[in-house]
């Protein structure tokens, strides 16, 4: 997939998560409740739905900018490379927190964002060539500070960050170690 096809589709991810954000607001914040909350069977759900849902337009712009460019880097291998990375990261690092994570709800696209991230990474290590190397580089450069975003805050769900991280390694490690004919970057 080119690079301005796959922005595109990043793009229309992105603008739902807006058009969700709007309809909260407008709803006096209705959506939370499908929020993760962990350890509760209600909260299963959230592992599918918190990405998408936001406390509120800063933190969704926070997340919105990473999510365009990392996004936009992981879709140019295809498609079906995209749904799986982003698969494995929602629902292996929601599992996590669900199984894991503070008590409260766990909301936002940045376990996302940081399995993309941690994904990219990892790719140049299981599937060593100059791109890859190259976008390694690069997204340490531009994203190396989100490694401070472990570092438990208050109203942070840093968890999200450290499991969604972990996700997106494991997905790099699954997908470069999967024969090619399984789930080729043709996408």
């Amino acid at each position: 997939m080119d690079a301005l096809k796959g922005f595109k589709t990043i793009a229309g991810l992105a603008l739902f998560m807006v058009a969700l954000q709007l309809f909260n607001v407008a709803t006096g914040y209705s959506l939370m409740s499908f929020g993760l909350i962990p350890r509760t069977v209600h909260g299963l759900l959230g592992i599918i739905t918190s990405p998408f849902l936001h406390a509120s337009f800063a933190h969704l712009s926070a997340n919105l900018v990473a999510f365009l460019i990392l996004g936009t880097l992981v879709i140019v291998e295809g498609l079906n490379r995209f749904i799986a990375v982003s698969a494995i990261i929602i629902l292996l690092g929601g599992s996590l927190v669900w199984l894991f994570g503070f008590t409260g709800v766990h909301i936002g696209a940045s376990g996302w964002v940081f399995g993309l991230w941690a994904y990219l990474l990892s790719r140049a290590w299981f599937h060593r060539s100059w791109g890859n190397l190259i976008t390694a580089g690069v997204v340490a450069l531009l994203y190396g500070g989100l490694i401070f975003g472990f570092l438990p805050r208050q109203g942070v769900s840093f968890e999200g960050h450290l499991f969604g991280a972990l996700a997106g390694f494991i997905a790099a490690k699954v997908l470069f170690s999967a024969p090619r004919n399984r789930l080729n970057a043709a996408g």
